[in-house]
């Protein structure tokens, strides 16, 4: 697959608007940051696995998940590990990597995929910062890349929103005023959804005394009907500046289409003994579809 700009044709044009209602919005931040808990991996009973790495950078970049032996092997938290010098003579190009998922990954993840975005992305000023994008797809690499805009389907597949049970609160599409989702779907992607309480988007909102500059963010993507990836989207700068544990809450969607593991939060950890920052979904819990 190859990288496609977020929010095509947003940049330099009308400010946009909330195409959806987020459920509840409100216009304080989101992403509490609560106290770090222990590092995942070394509680007691728990592992780490690792899928085959890749290289970034002059380092590597792989998918792993913890399993806690105190829960049947149940998992604690899905993300991908950048080791230090990964982070080291990233260049100037973008760059997109698909990751394997280790052997224990849980339902309903298939694979996950590393954007390096050195001069970042639409809309501008926004999200023009040099950032990563870590995608966790819950549908097959092959219906990822059917997503094109050649298919007659398309403007369809995109305007066929999950249903307000499945969208997590204070999550809207943004899109130029009168505009459906179309308008903003990405080819190989899909339609992004936003937290309307992001701080990098309230001026854009309207709300400028609330604006702070992107530092770090979740995404959620849909395509036909349902929900398709879950993405922390985090700046090199933030990144290399984490030295412990932050985790960041997640709203919860009442429902789920597909039975399994899901977030309550998103986890950013750099491990100094391993030299080795990570990226995660994390509070893993079981749901079933209904």
């Amino acid at each position: 697959m190859h990288e496609m700009p977020r929010f095509t044709g947003l940049a330099g044009r009308l400010l946009p608007f909330l195409l959806l209602t987020a459920a509840c919005a409100t216009d304080a931040p989101s992403g509490v940051e609560r106290a770090a808990y222990a590092r995942a991996g070394e509680e007691p009973g728990a592992h780490r696995q690792y899928g085959p790495p890749l290289a970034l950078g002059d380092g590597k970049v792989r998918a792993y998940v913890v399993l806690d032996g105190r829960s049947g092997q149940a998992p604690a938290e899905l993300g991908v590990a950048l080791d230090a010098r990964a982070l080291e003579n990233l260049g100037t190009e973008p760059r997109v990597l698909m990751l394997e998922l280790p052997q224990h990954a849980p339902a309903p993840y298939r694979f996950a995929m590393v954007d390096w975005n050195p001069a970042g992305h639409d809309p501008q000023g926004i999200y023009t910062f040099p950032h990563f994008d870590f995608h966790f797809y819950l549908v097959p690499a092959a219906e990822v890349e059917a997503i094109d805009p050649a298919d007659p389907d398309f403007a369809a597949h995109a305007n066929n929103l999950p249903g307000a049970g499945y969208r997590p609160p204070f999550y809207a599409v943004l899109a130029p005023p009168g505009a459906p989702p179309a308008a903003v779907a990405v080819p190989g992607m899909g339609v992004h959804w936003s937290d309307v309480r992001s701080p990098e988007l309230q001026a854009m909102l309207g709300h400028p005394e609330n604006y702070q500059q992107f530092t770090k963010t979740f995404i959620y993507g849909s395509w036909a009907g349902r929900f398709t990836f879950l993405e922390p989207m985090i700046t090199l700068d933030y990144l290399q500046s984490v030295d412990d544990v932050v985790t960041t809450p997640l709203p919860v969607a009442p429902q789920v289409a597909v039975s399994g593991w899901y977030p309550a939060a998103y986890r950013i950890t750099y491990d100094a003994q391993r030299r080795e920052y990570r990226v995660a979904l994390a509070e893993l819990s079981w749901r079933a579809a209904r």
